[in-house]
């Protein structure tokens, strides 16, 4: 290959010239605008949400999310572990603790069992959390009608971290509304992008209405700047909202292109022993934002880190999982609760063994045999060997 194959590049449409020259036009060059307006509209009609708030990133849309849900010092937030740390991050911006939980081997996603024990621990102790952030990962939804019975049992709130699983499914609903909040991401590296961006949905549209008027600084309606709460400039662009107009009409293509580039990876590599694809949920549709695999560490004598070098003397991007929250030094001594107690996580074992390949929907299918014969040549050397050519 003459050009690097990279992990998940942006794919414009064409038309996203349009609607920024649009806001170009007409002087709507703020945190507001028909491209706002307009954006919110497409999310909310695509995921059947109550209410839209577009946001400068889903980080923000997390941090407003517990702000709405009173969240404050000393309380506690349950949080995935296996996942960005952009989903605990707005939990300590308020002073708050957090309690990681682990994944189940069906979704990699939180674990049922785990979330049961953590939720029964803290009941016993009166200390109940404020928040369960759940996420899905890599496109996968978690198993949220098993999550969602356990929280409503104890009376917690949930927050989903759908960042990288919009347009995903769960038996027919859309990943990011089955919770009291739905947070999406934007980012150059999407499913589909504003540059940088994200927004919440919430089931109670009243919700929404207070996250807009906390991410526009919380100005009271006055002649005056008046305020009697902390707010935030969390509100998205009208130019880059005019990316996401555009993007937005092209989903379904681009979920379409990855879902595809997942299968022909599947489907290639069915016969190499030492590879296995993310599983999937009978009753859902994954996006499959990043086409990720583990290997076999007991048939091949390589690390994810060795295949990945390996993979890049071939001009090829790949990467290891996220590397689970409970164990990054930031958190350290931070609760953690097992998928089965006692025995090594679910996270930290696909932490060790796993691997994302180049999954972006603008890859064509020449790429796609490059690195589906790439990686099998480099599982067939051994971890000191040299990789030859494709």
């Amino acid at each position: 290959m003459n050009k690097a194959i990279l992990l998940s590049t942006p794919h414009m449409s064409g038309k996203e010239q349009d609607y920024i020259q649009e806001a170009f036009d007409t002087n709507w060059i703020a945190p507001l605008g028909p491209n706002v307006t307009e954006f919110e509209q497409k999310i909310k009609q695509y995921t059947g949400a109550s209410a839209v708030c577009a946001t400068s990133s889903g980080t923000a849309a997390i941090h407003l999310a517990l702000r709405l849900l009173e969240v404050g010092p000393d309380d506690m937030v349950f949080c995935s572990s296996f996942t960005f740390i952009a989903s605990a991050n707005p939990i300590k911006y308020l002073g708050a603790d957090v309690t990681f939980i682990d994944s189940e081997p069906e979704t990699w996603n939180m674990s049922p069992q785990a979330l049961e024990r953590a939720l029964a621990d803290s009941k016993k102790e009166h200390r109940l959390p404020k928040a369960v952030i759940i996420v899905h990962l890599y496109g996968q939804s978690a198993k949220m009608d098993e999550l969602v019975t356990i929280c409503e049992s104890y009376g917690v709130p949930i927050i989903e971290d759908a960042a990288e699983s919009m347009g995903s499914t769960y038996k027919g609903q859309q990943s990011g509304t089955f919770g009291d909040f739905g947070i999406y991401s934007f980012n150059g590296n999407k499913i589909i992008t504003t540059s940088g961006g994200g927004a919440l949905v919430a089931k109670d549209p009243k919700m929404i209405e207070k996250a807009v008027f906390l991410a526009t600084q919380a100005k009271e309606k006055a002649l005056h700047y008046e305020h009697e709460q902390i707010g935030y400039n969390y509100r998205m662009s009208n130019v880059l909202a005019g990316i996401g107009r555009a993007q937005m009409e092209v989903l379904d293509e681009r979920i379409a292109a990855r879902q595809n580039n997942f299968r022909f990876y599947a489907d290639q590599w069915k016969h190499i022993q030492e590879v296995e694809m993310m599983p999937e949920l009978p009753n859902a549709v994954s996006n499959h934002w990043l086409s990720a695999i583990t290997l076999d560490i007991d048939k091949t004598d390589m690390t994810p880190y060795d295949v990945m070098a390996k993979m890049q003397e071939l001009g090829i991007e790949t990467r290891v999982l996220w590397k689970p929250l409970h164990s990054q030094p930031v958190f350290a001594a931070t609760p953690f609760y097992e998928h089965v107690q006692g025995e090594e996580a679910v996270c930290e074992q696909l932490f060790r063994k796993g691997l994302c390949l180049p999954s972006g929907s603008n890859l064509t299918q020449a790429e796609l045999e490059y690195v589906s014969k790439a990686l099998e040549t480099v599982l067939k050397t051994n971890k000191g060997g040299v990789v030859s050519a494709i």
